[in-house]
């Protein structure tokens, strides 16, 4: 698993570059929970708690200065990051034309070019980003309206990207949550979903091994897409942990999409740009230190959020689809 975790591949969007159908039904749970599986979950939980007994020790608090002092500066400039870079992304989906908000979202649409360039102008003014972030929630409703719920349950980044750009702009906090906490959470949870995806649907990745032979580095095709879907999880998950799990997790996984861009190229990295500033905000990001968690918290969470995320993908599919679903 450990290799996994630095694989392009695990990082890089299969919907964008191989045949997919979100009305097929996911691999049975059955075939899913394998040996494999419990292995690699174990695992999981084992470096999860590793992590969090380091960052209980004085090891861990060296850790967490020293990372802080390769961060200040950045962390000051954040807001601007995140202004320019979903401002070039929305030039650049501008400049395409046929694209709602990532590749595989196609429109032909007259106004949705126009919109997106609008939403890039509104990051140039505080005020104005109120309105961006309001372009942004009318792009994802028109991806429901034209790919349907389910799939754009891939994406939760976009509406909490939106809410930042909202927070941002109104100068208001919502639920006293702060702007780049709501932009983690929805970080976390898009990767967590996606995470899933590896296991339900392991053949559309399958024509990747093809383009690219290296990509399993000596492993079966089903054990590198297990260990690959819980690489992608721990992380997403430990984003939502104590800080110096998390900002460590968001650096693992700034190098896992920051290395996808090399094989999978330009496709990959302006549908990649939007999440890969959010995890450098969160790998930079010093609030003060929190209350410690119990040591053993974290793996009963870590459980309950992967069963909750598996029960959603697959309940929800069941429920939107049903028997209408074509059989795997």
């Amino acid at each position: 698993m450990a290799s996994v975790l630095w694989s392009n591949a695990a990082s890089a969007h299969v919907k964008w570059f191989c045949p997919y159908n979100v009305f097929t039904r996911p691999r049975a749970l059955n075939l899913v929970w394998t040996g494999n599986f419990r292995d690699v979950l174990l695992l999981g939980i084992g470096i999860l708690l590793v992590a969090c007994i380091i960052e209980g020790l004085k090891i861990g608090e060296l850790l967490l200065d020293g990372i802080n002092e390769f961060s200040t500066l950045i962390e000051g400039q954040i807001e601007t990051l995140m202004r320019a870079s979903y401002g070039a992304f929305f030039i650049c989906l501008w400049t395409l034309g046929d694209i709602i908000l990532t590749p595989e979202l196609k429109t032909h649409v007259a106004f949705i070019p126009w919109l997106q360039l609008s939403i890039a102008i509104g990051m140039l003014w505080r005020p104005t980003m109120v309105w961006s972030a309001g372009g942004i929630a009318i792009l994802y409703a028109w991806g429901i309206r034209d790919y349907g719920l389910y799939h754009m349950l891939d994406y939760p980044i976009f509406l909490t990207s939106a809410a930042y750009l909202a927070m941002i702009g109104s100068g208001r906090t919502w639920f006293d949550l702060r702007p780049l906490d709501v932009l983690r959470w929805g970080a976390a949870i898009t990767l967590m979903w996606a995470s899933v995806e590896k296991w339900a649907y392991p053949q559309w990745t399958y024509p990747l091994f093809v383009i690219h032979p290296d990509m399993a580095m000596g492993l079966s095709r089903r054990f590198y897409m297990c260990a690959a879907g819980f690489a992608e999880f721990s992380l997403a998950f430990a984003m939502l942990w104590t800080p110096l799990v998390r900002r460590s997790a968001a650096v693992i996984l700034l190098a896992m999409f920051i290395g996808a861009i090399g094989p999978f190229g330009k496709i990959d990295a302006i549908g990649h740009a939007p999440i890969i500033v959010v995890l450098l905000a969160v790998a930079v990001d010093q609030r003060p230190r929190e209350a410690r968690k119990p040591v053993a918290l974290a793996p009963v969470v870590y459980c309950l959020a992967l069963a909750s995320t598996v029960a959603c993908y697959y309940g929800l599919h069941v429920l939107l689809f049903g028997a209408a679903a074509t059989p795997a």
